[in-house]
């Protein structure tokens, strides 16, 4: 009985194979932009993903511009980060590295009517805050740029009586 319940099951599995099979093909087949059913060229497996950042300029921490008012400040750093000390004035915006900055924060900084828009990162290579600024960049923004060293450095260069 065994046996014969194994082969009712691999049979009707190999009917729904067969039948699936011939289902895509037909499908394929009436489709005007139909999948080839041999490669006509090699496949391109590993491909970079498509950069979407754009480009921003490099200040130093001891940058006059950063003491505009028309500039705005953001923090690319997680929130623990940003709690433990920012520059003054400075806003959290965590950069992802997987997930791009919602787009109400880019509505919202564009909305500033900023002339300037500095993001001070973690200073790390790849550092958070070139990161977010080359894709606030990439997404519109004007005058983007970012502070060379992160927070360290400007930490370092307000403490010394620096911007």
């Amino acid at each position: 009985m065994r046996d014969e319940t194994l082969k009712s099951t691999c049979r009707d599995a190999a009917w729904v194979v067969a039948v699936a099979f011939g289902l895509a093909l037909g499908v394929n087949a009436v489709r005007s932009d139909g999948l080839p059913l041999v490669a006509d060229r090699e496949y391109q497996v590993l491909v970079p993903c498509p950069e979407v950042g754009g480009e921003a300029a490099a200040l130093a921490p001891t940058d006059p511009a950063l003491r505009d008012p028309r500039t705005v400040l953001l923090d690319a750093r997680d929130a623990a980060a940003f709690a433990a000390w920012h520059a003054p004035g400075a806003r959290s915006v965590p950069y992802d590295y997987l997930a791009p900055t919602p787009q109400e924060t880019v509505r919202e900084i564009l909305a500033s009517g900023a002339a300037r828009v500095v993001v001070v990162g973690d200073g790390d290579d790849p550092d958070s805050g070139r990161e977010l600024a080359r894709e606030l960049a990439g997404r519109g923004l004007q005058n983007v740029a970012f502070v060379t060293g992160g927070a360290p450095a400007l930490k370092a260069a307000l403490a010394g009586g620096a911007p």
